[in-house]
């Protein structure tokens, strides 16, 4: 049987105890389980699920970054949203970040798509649905995942101070609510996928913004 939680770093399991006890989440194992037994092509692997918690602790964490669920084809999905492993060519939301990056801050476009660099400073890289089902983009949508990363970010914005959210896409900004914008920064823009850059993804410039607050809040600049 999957036990999705041990998995997950011992700390964010302590500070995500409720929601990991829910029956929404105890059902959402179950259905998991079942889906990997059944040989189903599901993105990414078990061991991978909650990558952005390993690579990212809590009390260090800086920046969210929100997604909306894994890439659904075949190597790409590690656990962080946006990132891809060493030598995976780009998808185009991900090349489109990099775009934006040079335009804003004049960093090449580098040769590793890999974003565990981001994670490692304190960069949550958080999807709102934690696995897909191959070639079906939203396919675990309303399995229960919402839930879970709903309280992710709850305990983020209660538990740290002076966080930057960056909410990309429609579906992102909707958890705008759960977020205290007393004590952290919340910046929103379109998201980066091809079909929706057009709209104001383009000089959002919200890499300089984070480090422009992230410095004058006393923290160190993100080394994007």
């Amino acid at each position: 049987m999957l036990q999705l939680k041990e998995q997950l770093d011992p700390y964010w399991q302590k500070a995500l105890a409720s929601a990991l006890a829910t029956p929404t989440f105890l059902q959402l194992e179950q259905r998991l389980a079942a889906a990997y037994e059944a040989k189903e092509a599901i993105y990414p692997a078990p061991s991978s699920i909650f990558n952005a918690f390993s690579l990212c602790a809590l009390k260090e964490l800086k920046v969210v970054i929100l997604g909306q669920d894994p890439y659904h084809n075949l190597g790409q999905a590690h656990g962080l949203s946006f990132s891809v492993p060493e030598g995976m060519p780009f998808p185009p939301s991900l090349r489109n970040i990099f775009k934006e990056l040079e335009s804003d801050l004049g960093i090449p476009t580098p040769v590793s798509g890999n974003l565990e660099r981001w994670a490692a400073q304190g960069v949550l890289l958080l999807n709102s649905i934690l696995t897909v089902k191959g070639q079906e983009a939203g396919a675990h949508r309303h399995w229960g995942w919402e839930t879970f990363t709903d309280a992710v970010l709850k305990i983020v914005s209660e538990e740290q101070q002076q966080v930057v959210f960056m909410l990309w896409g429609n579906f992102a900004a909707q958890k705008r609510h759960l977020i205290n914008p007393n004590k952290h920064l919340i910046l929103t823009a379109p998201h980066p996928s091809p079909l929706s850059a057009y709209r104001g993804w383009w000089g959002s410039r919200h890499f300089s913004q984070t480090n422009k607050w992230l410095i004058n809040q006393g923290q160190s600049a993100i080394l994007w």
